[in-house]
């Protein structure tokens, strides 16, 4: 389940998280107070690879606007299903830090913001999913209804695992062991809105190449049946899925030339068709709120390949 572009994944097969001899991570500081003195804020001006856009529908993508972008790194987007005021999204405050030490510093993991009233992106806040006194690293973030979907890497467990909370009363709580078939290889997932279909990418036997799009469905009180999902795969890296709210469109990142970029297909009578390209050059992970916005991560390199940070972008739907 760990995709090339997405380096909060590669951190997962890194970690190993156990309940003696940790750090306790600190739930008071505030992100912005964790980022180094030395970090940039990158903007547009200074972007040697912009994302580009290859569909006339939407209009040139900026970053998010409000308070959500920092020097340090915004990625994975998720905009829920019917609720285009809220943006969650995973922070960590330095890229150069190694992964493995991002469980230590109380900061990395999962944020949301609220939209304001003259449309930007209000104060963040962290969304804790575990006790203050373990450590957690938490992302892979889905919310559907008042459940949420996260992977995390966490103390009394070994290695990576799906679990599952719920909101109640202004937070969430309740946070359980949520498992799939091993066989299944679940990746980064999407549950659509019947809540008995899931996307997930995978590279388990059977698919076209490296990361393919795959689909369960969810029958007699367990997940069943994984299905490539053919249409849309190939011999590259297929991955990240995000489904459309009435299910006719499926989104998804794809390694194209070098860097990540956001393909979307149509369903045409139940099939899936030939994927079109809408953004490329560092552009993946895409969540798409109703109005047809499209919202996404960009990682800002340098002429040697090196990331040198990573914020949240949309390209808004032409009117």
């Amino acid at each position: 389940m760990i995709s090339r572009q997405h380096p909060f994944f590669v951190m997962f097969i890194l970690i190993l998280v156990t309940a003696s001899g940790c750090i306790q991570p600190q739930t008071t500081i505030h992100r912005e107070d964790t980022i180094p003195s030395s970090a940039v804020k990158y903007t547009p001006a200074d972007d040697l690879f912009p994302p580009v856009l290859h569909d006339s529908s939407w209009e040139d993508p900026v970053p998010v606007p409000g308070d959500i972008n920092t020097a340090g790194a915004e990625d994975s987007p998720f905009i829920p299903c019917c609720d285009d005021t809220t943006l969650y999204f995973f922070f960590t405050p330095d890229v150069r830090v190694p992964v493995e030490k991002q469980v230590l510093d109380g900061v990395t993991g999962i944020y949301v913001s609220h939209k304001t009233d003259d449309d930007t992106w209000g104060s963040v806040q962290r969304v804790l999913l575990q006790d203050a006194d373990k450590l957690a690293l938490d992302g892979c973030t889905f919310v559907l209804n008042n459940t949420i979907w996260f992977c995390s890497a966490r103390e009394g467990y070994t290695g990576l695992h799906w679990f599952t909370a719920t909101y109640d009363q202004g937070s969430w709580g309740s946070w359980t062991l949520n498992e799939f078939d091993p066989a299944f290889d679940v990746g980064e997932l999407h549950i659509a809105t019947n809540g008995t279909t899931l996307y997930y990418h995978s590279d388990r036997a059977g698919g076209k190449g490296k990361h393919d799009i795959w689909r369960i469905t969810y029958e007699n009180g367990e997940w069943r049946n994984p299905t490539n999902i053919e249409p849309v795969n190939t011999a590259e890296d297929e991955s990240l899925p995000f489904l459309s709210a009435d299910g006719s469109a499926l989104w998804f990142t794809r390694w194209y030339q070098g860097s990540p970029a956001i393909f979307r297909s149509l369903c045409v009578n139940n099939i899936w068709q030939e994927p079109q390209m809408i953004l490329s050059q560092f552009a993946g992970e895409p969540t798409v709120d109703s109005q047809g916005n499209i919202y996404f991560v960009h990682h800002y390199y340098d002429g040697n390949g090196t990331m040198l940070e990573a914020d949240l972008y949309v390209a808004y739907k032409k009117k």
